[in-house]
Parts: C-alpha cells; sequence; structure tokens
C-alpha cells in the first residue's frame, strides 16, 4: 500500500453457451492443481498442462462463489465476465492455445501475441476514456483469476503449497471501523500483498476490497460512503498539496471541524471508514485522483482530508523495498491507524492496540511463508534498495 500523510477520504453471474467453454488447448505454465490432487515440490515447476473441462480450476466464467471466495464482497463483474467471453471464444476461433504462467498468472506464448492485438483494436474502438479504464481494469483482473486457478489459495493468495491460512488467527475490529482496501488490478492476487491480511484477519465486512476501475466494487465503497457522511470518511495517503493531519491532528483538534471529528470518533452509530490505497507509488497518484473527482460528484468537492502516520519501516520491507524509509505496505499503514487511535483517551477502550497486534503478527507470517517458498526456489530473499537514505 500506500502510507501516510495527510487528508480525508477518507448477482448477477453472466451465463455463456456451452460451446463457449475453453478449449481442451487451454494450458497454464505453473503447475495448477486443485485441492484433491497432491502437493508437488516447487523447487521446480513441472510442464504446461492441458485444461481439464471439467476441472474448475481452469475454466469458465466467474461464478459469485468463486469471486467471493478471492475475498471480494460485490456482486460479479459483468465486463470481467464478458472478457473471459472474449478469451474463450479467440482460442476457438484460432490455433494458438490459451497459456498462462509466472507470477499474476499472464498470458504467455503465441495466445498473448493474438490476444494482444484484439484487445488493443477492441480499446481503441472505446470513445469514452472511463469505459477505456473500465476494460483495461477487467482484463488485468480477468486473466489473473483464469491464471491463479487451481494454482492459488484463494484466501492468502499463495500457492496452494505455501498455504499460510492455518497461521493467520482472525481477531474482531472494534466496529467503529471499517478499512476499505483500494487496491489496483496488478495487486490483485499478487502474493507479496499485504492488504490482504486485513480482510484474513479482521474479516471482510471489517476490511473490504474494493478493486480500482471496477464499477460494481466502487459503487457498493461509495454507497457506504454516502451513508456514513463525509465527515466519516479518511483516506491514508501522503497528499502533497494538503497540509498533513495525524491522527491526534484530526480527532483532538480544537476547531470546529476537528470537534466535528471527534464526535464522528465517539458516536459509533456509523464507522469510521478508513481507505487505504493499494498499489505501487507510481500508480496511486491515479488512484487518489479517482477519489477525488467521486468525491465531487458525491459531495460537491474534491477536498478528501487525507491522514499521515508516523510509520516506519515494516517487516515487508526486507523483501519489498519502498522509495523510502518514510514510506510503509498497507498492513503496516492499517497497524499505524489502529496504533495511533489508541492512544487517544477515546478510543483506548476498545483494544485496537491489540487488533494493531493480530496485523503484526499476520504480516510476520506472510513474510516467513514468502521467504521459505524463495530459499526453496533457490531465490533471493533481499531486494535491491531503493533508497538513498539510511535509516537512523
Amino acid at each position: 500500500m500506500l502510507s501516510c500523510a495527510s487528508n480525508r477520504v477518507l448477482t448477477f453471474t453472466l451465463q455463456f453457451s456451452p460451446s463457449l467453454k475453453f478449449s481442451p488447448k487451454t494450458r497454464v505454465e505453473f503447475r495448477p492443481r486443485n485441492l484433491h490432487r497432491p502437493v508437488m515440490s516447487s523447487a521446480s515447476r513441472s510442464s504446461p498442462r492441458d485444461a481439464d473441462l471439467n476441472d474448475t480450476g481452469c475454466g469458465g466464467a466467474i461464478t459469485l462463489e468463486e469471486w467471493q471466495g478471492w475475498g471480494c464482497v460485490s456482486p460479479v463483474p459483468a465486463m470481467v465476465n464478458a472478457v473471459i467471453q472474449e478469451l474463450r471464444l479467440l482460442e476457438n476461433n484460432t490455433d494458438a492455445q490459451m497459456v498462462f504462467g509466472g507470477n499474476g498468472g499472464k498470458l504467455q506464448g503465441d495466445f498473448k501475441v493474438q490476444e494482444d492485438k484484439k484487445h488493443r483494436a477492441k480499446y481503441q474502438t472505446l470513445g469514452d476514456s472511463d469505459k477505456k479504464f473500465q476494460f483495461f481494469s477487467a482484463r488485468q483482473i480477468a486473466c489473473r483469476l483464469l491464471g491463479s486457478r487451481s494454482y492459488l489459495c484463494q484466501k492468502c493468495w499463495l500457492p496452494m503449497e505455501d498455504c499460510m491460512c492455518l497461521q493467520v488467527k482472525p481477531c474482531s475490529l472494534w466496529h467503529g471501523i471499517r478499512f476499505w482496501l483500494y487496491m489496483h488490478p496488478k495487486d490483485f492476487l499478487r502474493q507479496n500483498n499485504t492488504g490482504k491480511l486485513l480482510w484474513q484477519v479482521f474479516g471482510v465486512q471489517a476490511a473490504t476490497l474494493c478493486l480500482y476501475g471496477i464499477s460494481e466494487d466502487e459503487e457498493l465503497m461509495w454507497n457506504a460512503f454516502k451513508d456514513a457522511g463525509k465527515d466519516k470518511v479518511w483516506c491514508l495517503y501522503p497528499n502533497q498539496n494538503m497540509v498533513p493531519k495525524t491522527v491526534k491532528d484530526a480527532f483532538t483538534g480544537e476547531s470546529s471541524a476537528d470537534t466535528e471529528c471527534a464526535y464522528s470518533l465517539t458516536n459509533g452509530d456509523r464507522p469510521l471508514n478508513f481507505v487505504l490505497i493499494d498499489g505501487t507509488w507510481s500508480n496511486s497518484a491515479a488512484m487518489f485522483r479517482r477519489l477525488k473527482e467521486q468525491a465531487k460528484l458525491v459531495w460537491g468537492e474534491e477536498d478528501l482530508p487525507c491522514i499521515s502516520l508516523a510509520t516506519g519501516a515494516s517487516a515487508m520491507h526486507k523483501l519489498r523495498p519502498q522509495p523510502s524509509w518514510d514510506r510503509t505496505c498497507t498492513a503496516a499503514a492499517a497497524i499505524g491507524v489502529l496504533s495511533e487511535l489508541q492512544l487517544l483517551p477515546e478510543c483506548s477502550i476498545h483494544g485496537l492496540d491489540k487488533q494493531a497486534d493480530a496485523v503484526e503478527d499476520a504480516l510476520v507470517v506472510l513474510l516467513e511463508a514468502l521467504t521459505t517458498r524463495r530459499l526453496r526456489m533457490g531465490r533471493s530473499i533481499t531486494r535491491k534498495v531503493r533508497h538513498s537514505r539510511d535509516i537512523c
């Protein structure tokens, strides 16, 4: 995720004809398997395999059960299933095999070349910029879903032989808080993503996934914001154009606005909504801009107050360095806001420090699982440092 600086933001399932089922040509290049198959060592990957059309891990439209199994709460996105339909048609009409491989379930081989030409041509026919954006997001997510079936665990997004679910301990989040993981499609199903830990620990109703560019997800999130009211929506994002506000500044100040914020914190009829932008730092600006544009449509102004957190480097910094030491991962940002809220007298009775510890414990579990996998595969467990300042 992004860390923090200030200002406030804070079914239907398409059914397709049997003729559109994936061709038996479809292959997946990373030793996909389902839960009933024996676990194999991942020290080396097996050769690509043909898809078994009776194997739910390899083909077919996304059902509501599968969609929500990945951590989503919205209806199945219509455009995602439309992209899957187009992939089926392309495979049936060409000699190319649909092959997935590598991290993120990316298309590979000759089929990728042909699909790339087709989706670029379609992109050009979409005159509306928002439709182009939604098509981009839906295509990213559709390919990641198809490439991850029977390979990744739906709950922890790790390869099944590395599943860490049994080691993550659930914890109830105080009902006065709700997290929204506003996630970029390129981070969806990413193995080292840390935002997923929040709903693994707190549940999907307390920490809700919203995929950037997916209209069903964004509509659900903004409906919740409208119901809560603007004073109960905050964004954890380092907005350089606004004066930073800490948690203490936001909820214990003396101005009329700050008094209203303090009332929001203690008035528990509706929870405070904290938006965590979950994507690379290079993608975050566009994501934050989209939030501001929607806020203007809903509330008539782009003012999205953000909160700045005093977080340092998280445990994940070893495997996934940030651009600088003052930026951190999504889970660490959530830990930061819970820890700082715990210091406020109004919140000290809600056990937020224990809830922060539960996320911290899950973060350690993820780090250990990723490290173990990398060592087993003969890969480095350190990444190139991307910041130039020493930490004191």
